[in-house]
């Protein structure tokens, strides 16, 4: 767990950020059931988008799906970290995920990534979520220099960068 809020302490955080296509809400063990769904038919796409060569979310069983989004609950009411799930707006489906975590990269002060689940990629909706997700953090968030790894920056860019 992170241990110092990214966000001042009267910063009222957003729960919703809904388009005709999605909506984002905080991610809770809630969503557990759906949001295993999304990673694990999407499995090879998020190690290949995160972790080339990498494990997660190989193995990954419902109960420690459950434990992670327990984490991700707790550190978004201590408003050390914020993930959010994307759901359709029905909020049938779980579509993927977008995070917000502190970094130690010098210029930055958070990173943000995102995913679709790997059969909603085609249709546009990984590119419609950066494109709604970039400008509702500019107007919406207290971040002066968010980072965008795998979307502004290479993932291999970002890694090599030093921690401060």
């Amino acid at each position: 767990m992170y241990n110092e809020p990214i966000v001042p302490a009267d910063f009222d955080v957003p729960q919703l950020l809904e388009t005709e296509r999605m909506r984002l809400r905080p991610l809770s063990i809630d969503h557990a059931v759906k949001d295993y769904d999304a990673v694990m038919t999407s499995e090879e796409r998020l190690r290949t988008v995160y972790d080339p060569g990498g494990e997660w979310p190989r193995g990954l069983t419902l109960e420690q799906n459950i434990i992670e989004l327990g984490w991700h609950q707790a550190e978004f009411q201590l408003h050390t970290s914020f993930a959010y799930t994307v759901l359709r707006p029905d909020e049938s489906e779980v579509l993927g995920c977008m995070y917000i975590y502190p970094t130690r990269k010098p210029g930055y002060d958070v990173e943000i990534t995102m995913w679709v689940r790997a059969s909603r990629v085609a249709e546009g909706l990984d590119q419609h979520l950066f494109e709604t997700v970039e400008p509702w953090i500019a107007a919406c968030w207290p971040f002066t220099n968010p980072a965008y790894p795998g979307r502004r920056i290479s993932f291999d860019e970002w890694r090599a960068l030093p921690a401060e």
